[in-house]
C-alpha cells in the first residue's frame, strides 16, 4: 500500500498553531501555579494562617480583583451562568475542594505523599476517562509522556520532602490525596467543557468566587485575621492576582484547545518550579533525584509540544 494511502494527513497549520498556543498557556500556568509553595510558607511564617485561611484569601482576593476588571460585563457572568449553571458552579466547587483536601493530606500526611497523590492521580484519571469516552487506549506519545512525567513528579516530591516531618492520620491523608486528585481530575474535564462556551475571564470570575465560597466555612473555623503589613499585603495579592486570577484565566484559556489529560501533566512543572525556587531563594540543595525528575518532566513537555496534533490520536 503506496505512503499517500497510509500517511495520516498533517493537521491544518491554523489547528497546529492553536493547539501549541494553549499548551504555552498551560505551561505557563504550572510555572505561576510553581510559586505558590514560597509565598504560602513565608505568608504562613509570618501570620499563622492556616493552609485552609490562605487558601480562601486566595480565592476571595481573585474573584474580587476580576469582578472589579469586570464590572462592565455582570450581565455577561450573569448570562453564562444562566445558560450553564451546573458545569460552573461544579468548577467553583471543585476548586474550592480539591484545594481543602489537598491541604488536608498535607497536614495527615506530610507533603510528599499529599503531592505525589494528589498531582500524579490527576493526569492518570483524566487519560483514563478520554480513552474510556473515546474507546480507544492512548497511543505511543501520550503514554510515553505520563509515565516519564509522573515519574519525574515521584523524584523530585520525594527528594524534597522533609524526612522528620510527622504524618498523625496516614490513611486519612492518603485518602484526602487522592480525593483531591479526584476533584483535580474531575473538574479539569468539568472546566474543559465549560471553557468552549464561556470566555476564560467569565469562567475564572465564576470559579474563583464559588470556590471562595466554598472555603469559607472551614477558613472561617480556622481564622481569617490577617495583620496588615506590606510584606503579608504583597504576599496575599501575589497569590490571588498572580497565581489564581491570571493563572486561571490562562488554564481555562488553554482548556479550549488541550486535552485534561495533557493540561494535568504541564501542570505538573509546579512542583518543579518550586523546587527549582526552592534552590535559587531559600539556598536549598538540588539532590540528583531532582535533576533527573526535572529531565523527566521537560522531556515530557517537550514531547507533548513537538505532536501537538497528535494529542487526541493514538
Amino acid at each position: 500500500m503506496s505512503l499517500s494511502r497510509t500517511a495520516r494527513p498533517a493537521a491544518p497549520a491554523p489547528v497546529v498553531d492553536q493547539a501549541r498556543t494553549g499548551l504555552i498557556q498551560i505551561t505557563v500556568t504550572g510555572v505561576l501555579w510553581g510559586t505558590t509553595g514560597v509565598a504560602v510558607q513565608l505568608l504562613r511564617d509570618s501570620t499563622g494562617l492556616s493552609p485552609v485561611s490562605i487558601g480562601f484569601h486566595r480565592l476571595a482576593i481573585a474573584a474580587l480583583v476580576l469582578l472589579a476588571c469586570t464590572a462592565g460585563r455582570l450581565r455577561t457572568i450573569l448570562a453564562a451562568l444562566r445558560a450553564a449553571p451546573v458545569p460552573l458552579l461544579l468548577t467553583g466547587i471543585g476548586l474550592g475542594l480539591y484545594q481543602a483536601l489537598y491541604f488536608a493530606a498535607v497536614a495527615w500526611a506530610g507533603v510528599s505523599v499529599a503531592t505525589v497523590v494528589s498531582l500524579g492521580v490527576a493526569p492518570v484519571l483524566a487519560a483514563a476517562w478520554e480513552s474510556a469516552r473515546a474507546r480507544q487506549i492512548p497511543g505511543p506519545v501520550r503514554l510515553g509522556t505520563l509515565v516519564a512525567a509522573v515519574s519525574g513528579l515521584v523524584l523530585i516530591t520525594t527528594a524534597t520532602a522533609d524526612p522528620s516531618a510527622s504524618a498523625p492520620a496516614p490513611l486519612l491523608g492518603l485518602l484526602a490525596a487522592a480525593g483531591s486528585g479526584l476533584g483535580y481530575a474531575v473538574t479539569t474535564v468539568i472546566s474543559r467543557h465549560a471553557s468552549q462556551h464561556t470566555t476564560p475571564m467569565t469562567l475564572t470570575t465564576i470559579s474563583t468566587a464559588v470556590g471562595a465560597l466554598t472555603l469559607a466555612p472551614f477558613a472561617l473555623v480556622s481564622g481569617i485575621g490577617v495583620p496588615v503589613r506590606p510584606d503579608t499585603v504583597a504576599l496575599l495579592l501575589h497569590l490571588g492576582v498572580i497565581t489564581t486570577a491570571v493563572a486561571y484565566a490562562l488554564f481555562y484559556a488553554g482548556l479550549r484547545t488541550t486535552p485534561g489529560s495533557v493540561a494535568a501533566v504541564l501542570t505538573l512543572l509546579e512542583p518543579f518550579t518550586a523546587a527549582v525556587l526552592a534552590v535559587a531563594l531559600l539556598h536549598e540543595p538540588l539532590p540528583l533525584p531532582v535533576v533527573v525528575g526535572g529531565v523527566l518532566l521537560l522531556s515530557a513537555v517537550a514531547a507533548t509540544y513537538l505532536a501537538p496534533d497528535r494529542a487526541d490520536t493514538r
